[in-house]
C-alpha cells in the first residue's frame, strides 16, 4: 500500500486562511475587540465567505476567537494557568483549587474504570460529580469513582443528597492513606452531558485527564476529568501538569 509522503500533500485552503487571520489577530487586534463582519473579511482576503467561515470555525475550536450572539465575532482572552495537580499527592477534594462538589449517584462505572478499579463492570461504585470553573467560565468536569471497600463508613443507602453527599464520599477517601496516584492525558469528544455543563457542541474537542489513586496496594479510586479543549493548553515541568484556560 502506498504512502503520501508530506511534501506532496497540499494545505487546504481554510487552513492557509487560519494562518493568516491568526497573525493578524497578533498583530493588529487586542483582546475583546470586535472583527469586520464576514462580508468584509472575506473581501479583505480574496476568499468565498463558505471558506471563510471554516478558518472562523477552526480559530473558535482552538480558542483564539469568541462568538457570542448579539455581538459578533471578538478576539479570546489569554489563558490564565489552571494546576491539574498538586505539587504534593492528595486526594481529590481535599485542595478543591476551583472544584465544587455537586453530587454523588451509586452507579455502574464504564467498563475501562472498572478494569481500573479490578471490579466487576456490572458492580455499583459511588460516582462523585465534580465541576470547575475559572473567572465564571466552566472549564471541566468530573467524575469520581470510588468502589464501596473505599468508603466504608458510607452507606449506599445514606439519606444525604446532592454535594452534601459528594462530600460525605470524599472525606471517605481522606480516610485511606494515599500511597500514590498517576495521571494520563488524551485528546477526545465531548459527549453531549460534558457538552451541556462545559457550554460546548457535543463532539466539541475536550482534553481528558484520568486518575488512578492507589491506597493498601490497590487502585481505590479514578477520577476523569473532563477539560474545554479550546480554552486549554497543556504544560509539563519537572514537578507537575498545568493545563491553562
Amino acid at each position: 500500500m502506498g504512502t503520501t509522503q508530506p511534501d506532496t500533500v497540499t494545505e487546504l485552503k481554510y487552513w492557509h486562511l487560519k494562518g493568516v487571520i491568526s497573525e493578524a489577530l497578533e498583530s493588529e487586534f487586542s483582546v475583546g475587540e470586535i472583527l469586520p463582519n464576514e462580508r468584509e473579511l472575506a473581501a479583505r482576503f480574496g476568499v468565498a465567505r463558505a471558506t471563510l467561515r471554516q478558518a472562523l470555525d477552526q480559530l473558535e475550536l482552538e480558542g483564539r476567537l469568541q462568538r457570542r450572539r448579539g455581538v459578533g465575532t471578538t478576539v479570546a482572552p489569554p489563558r490564565v494557568g489552571v494546576p491539574v495537580g498538586s505539587p504534593r499527592q492528595m486526594w481529590p477534594g481535599e485542595d478543591d483549587d476551583g472544584w465544587e462538589a455537586v453530587d454523588a449517584v451509586v452507579a455502574a462505572p464504564p467498563a475501562a474504570v472498572a478494569r481500573m478499579l479490578g471490579t466487576d463492570a456490572a458492580e455499583p461504585v459511588h460516582r462523585v460529580h465534580r465541576s470547575r470553573s475559572r473567572n465564571g467560565q466552566p472549564v471541566a468536569a468530573e467524575l469520581i469513582y470510588v468502589p464501596g471497600v473505599s468508603a466504608p463508613g458510607f452507606s449506599r443507602g445514606d439519606a444525604a443528597t446532592g454535594a452534601v453527599r459528594a462530600r460525605a464520599v470524599l472525606h471517605e477517601l481522606y480516610r485511606l492513606p494515599l500511597e500514590g496516584q498517576d495521571r494520563t492525558v488524551e485528546l477526545g469528544s465531548a459527549r453531549a452531558e460534558d457538552a451541556r455543563e462545559l457550554d460546548r457542541l457535543p463532539g466539541a474537542p475536550v482534553l481528558v485527564v484520568t486518575t488512578r489513586y492507589v491506597s493498601g496496594g490497590r487502585t481505590a479510586a479514578v477520577a476523569v476529568s473532563t477539560y474545554r479543549a479550546d480554552t486549554c493548553r497543556l504544560t509539563l515541568d519537572a514537578d507537575t501538569a498545568v493545563l491553562a484556560s
